[in-house]
């Protein structure tokens, strides 16, 4: 299940996270020149959330939107810690424990080969409630990684979030549902699509040829 809006004041996440990237320019269509994602899997788009640390008006605006999704879909009184997945979940994990007043740990895709070997940075106790935060999701490989790391601790893990999903690789949301976890995002492509659309941030050609990718991410070719 992946949980990216709701109710009232949550309606509009997507659209205002949509808005956000494309100006601070993260978001990246390249239909003609494709990325190779970190699955090896070739893409026309790409979003690079890592690019928020840099404007402090928009990492504002995420944590506050993030904080608010997470009390409503998760619910505080359910979580103990707050982890960061290394290394662009870090940040943004330090920005919504501060905002819920919450600790904070972070995981290594590897233990660290010197000193204790941890994998784990910062105090989990056993059986603590932990939301995994990452800056975002492809297919969720990288999610299923570290929820392991996490469990191996003895943490428990029911929920991760990340700003934003691609949401178009459904495998990756059913590893996760097998697993127990529930993905949270703020907004997945087709809310980019339809805002850069809305405010004509790109060609008309290259949304369609971007939307032929979404429609059928598998399938695509240059």
């Amino acid at each position: 299940m992946v949980n990216r809006a709701g109710p009232g004041r949550e309606a509009d996440f997507g659209a205002r996270t949509a808005r956000l990237l494309l100006d601070i320019g993260a978001v990246n269509f390249r239909p003609d020149d494709p990325f190779t994602l970190t699955s090896g899997r070739k893409s026309p788009v790409y979003i690079d959330c890592r690019k928020i640390i840099s404007y402090p008006a928009a990492r504002r605006a995420v944590t506050a939107m993030a904080a608010d999704l997470i009390r409503d879909a998760v619910g505080t009184g359910n979580l103990d810690v707050i982890a960061g997945g290394e290394t662009a979940g870090i940040p943004f994990a330090a920005w919504i424990s501060d905002a819920l007043d919450m600790p904070m740990v972070y995981v290594r895709k590897k233990p660290k080969g010197f000193g204790r070997m941890a994998q784990i940075e910062g105090d989990l106790g056993k059986g603590a409630r932990v939301l995994l935060v990452e800056d975002l999701a492809t297919d969720g490989g990288s999610k299923v990684h570290f929820v392991d790391a996490l469990r191996r601790a003895d943490a428990l893990v029911a929920h991760t979030f990340v700003v934003f999903h691609y949401g178009i690789f459904p495998k990756g949301v059913a590893s996760l549902r097998q697993m127990g976890v529930a993905l949270h995002a703020l907004a997945v492509w087709r809310d980019v699509v339809d805002e850069a659309r809305r405010g004509r941030d790109f060609p008309e050609a290259a949304l369609k040829k971007v939307e032929a990718f979404l429609a059928d991410p598998e399938g695509w070719t240059p």
